[in-house]
């Protein structure tokens, strides 16, 4: 029981959170109770996890080293030793090529999106992680890829906002990330990755603080725009943007504040404010487009 339990840390499920993405599309079109819809964007969630699993473990393959000497990494399958580098080959290999299948059937727009995010993950963790802004941009890049997939696999037409705050909001998180190996580092003097070099924490609270006001920008003249409220037959988008700015505060305060911003999937599946935001968004938006 405990190696299977392993096995499947290993595939990090939790992370599966963030292919929540791929939903989008059929959200913001009002067509997420469309079954037939729903399905197929079901469809690229499974083949898109699988793959990114893929990606995680080659990442972890690569990291053990480095994760051995990080206070929670160290306690991951591969650097713990729980797990065997001859295993997670077999996962690096089996799991894309099953991931590629379950996406045969949504067309060849769907397989060349998750095709450019195993590719740019691939390269991601050889290379672009240790070059610094590149490596946060890359991170944000691959939620657009969800975006980008969720609308292949269902047909929906994706409004230009939608990806640039769903980059923008990326953005924000992944430089959370690195200020959090920055505070790493200078509290335990351990690099975590090479990335670190090129950042401190002043131009992270800067770039961060720059962020949370253009997301917020950007998010309220979508609110407002003719082209919402001409899909939506509503102007009364514009109160969702409470639980926006709650959500960015209350992120904000965990990273400046709490500094304790190392996992953005684990932030909100703990933080109670973080996901009173995230429902109290879902619920209202849902309700103006919806109901």
């Amino acid at each position: 029981m405990a190696k299977i339990i392993y096995r499947i840390k290993l595939l990090r499920p939790h992370q599966y959170l963030k292919n929540l993405f791929i939903f989008l599309p059929l959200f913001f079109a009002a067509d997420i109770f469309e079954i037939n819809l729903l399905i197929k964007a079901g469809v690229a969630f499974i083949a898109f996890s699988l793959t990114a699993s893929a990606c995680y473990v080659f990442n972890d393959y690569l990291d053990i080293e480095a994760d051995r000497k990080h206070p929670k990494k160290k306690k991951r399958p591969l650097a713990s030793g729980k797990i065997s580098k001859k295993e997670a080959r077999i996962y690096m290999a089996i799991l894309p090529v099953i991931g590629f299948i379950i996406a045969a059937p949504l067309g060849i727009a769907a397989i060349a999106i998750l095709a450019w995010y195993f590719v740019q993950n691939i390269l991601y963790t050889i290379k672009l992680k240790h070059i610094p802004i590149i490596d946060v941009f890359i991170i944000a890049l691959g939620f657009v890829i969800r975006i980008l997939i969720g609308g292949a696999a269902t047909g929906e037409e994706i409004s230009m906002w939608i990806i640039i705050m769903t980059f923008l909001l990326a953005l924000f998180l992944g430089l959370a990330k690195r200020r959090d190996d920055v505070v790493l580092y200078k509290t335990t003097g351990k690099k975590m990755r090479k990335a670190v070099d090129g950042y401190n924490l002043v131009f992270l609270d800067t770039t961060m603080i720059m962020m949370t006001s253009v997301v917020l920008v950007a998010y309220i003249m979508y609110t407002v725009t003719p082209e919402a409220i001409a899909k939506f037959g509503t102007d009364k988008l514009y109160i969702t943007t409470i639980f926006v700015l709650l959500g960015i505060m209350r992120y904000l305060q965990i990273t400046l504040v709490e500094k304790n911003s190392g996992s953005p999937t684990e932030i909100l599946m703990k933080d109670r404010i973080v996901q009173l935001a995230l429902t109290g968004w879902l619920l209202t938006f849902g309700i103006i487009i919806y109901v």
